[in-house]
């Protein structure tokens, strides 16, 4: 597969992660204040779900990261060059940051929209997000689910396993991820899912991204690390 291909794969999916994942929460499910309407468990399917079908629609073409930290972890693991890590996280940026825009042209279609602090289903911590937990909350959360996401990611794909299940494996444990993780940070362990959001909201969402390009990426690290000693033969 050309790599123009894989790229453009990547960022295909990354946007509509963001816009299924991040619409589902911003317009359906959730504001920074708490859960409404389609609630934490829905919000958490829909992310689930949105890694479920894009699984099986580009997963043959680049293996369906869209998530920064996944490359980054599969180059570590010596799954994915340097060349194309580069090449897939910038796609999966621009394709985070598109799904967002697109999300905030729909979302301002609304009677009353206002953007506020964290809109458009952006991560955050601290007081007036969700739970109100500290900054060290949100970074061993994101540290510590985006390990576990990983390792599950480096299982369902690995010689052995089974190609055909991996997709469902891997939907379903970020599902699982957010059950947790929302009232904590809304859930990233993707820096792309939370980059394109915090780029239109603004204010706290873009002072606090950084946490959610370090946790994740440092998550992502640690299981390929932890992969190649203790399992990878």
């Amino acid at each position: 597969m050309s790599a123009t291909k894989k790229y453009a794969a990547e960022g295909l999916g990354t946007f509509a992660l963001v816009l299924f994942g991040c619409g589902a929460a911003a317009i359906a499910g959730v504001s920074a204040t708490g859960p409404s309407g389609l609630g934490l468990l829905g919000i958490s399917f829909a992310f689930g779900l949105a890694v479920v079908a894009m699984a099986y629609t580009i997963g043959p073409i680049s293996g369906c990261h869209i998530n920064p930290a996944i490359s980054v972890a599969m180059c570590v693991a010596g799954k994915l060059s340097v060349k194309d890590l580069i090449g897939y996280v910038i796609a999966q940026c621009i394709g985070a940051i598109a799904g967002a825009g697109v999300l905030y042209i729909i979302a301002s279609g609304g009677a009353g929209f206002e953007m506020g602090e964290w809109a458009l289903g952006s991560n955050g911590w601290g007081e007036g997000y969700l739970g109100n937990y500290d900054m060290q909350s949100a970074f061993i959360a994101e540290l510590v689910f985006t390990f576990l996401f990983l390792m599950v990611i480096f299982g369902t794909t690995a010689k052995n396993a089974s190609p055909q299940m991996a997709g469902l494996a891997i939907g379903i444990s970020l599902a699982l991820i957010h059950f947790v993780a929302i009232p904590i940070t809304g859930t990233s362990v993707n820096p792309a899912r939370s980059l394109g959001p915090a780029l239109f909201a603004g204010g706290m969402a873009l002072q606090q991204l950084w946490l959610f390009i370090v946790a994740p990426v440092a998550g992502g690290i640690l299981a390929a690390v932890t992969r190649k000693i203790f399992i990878d033969d």
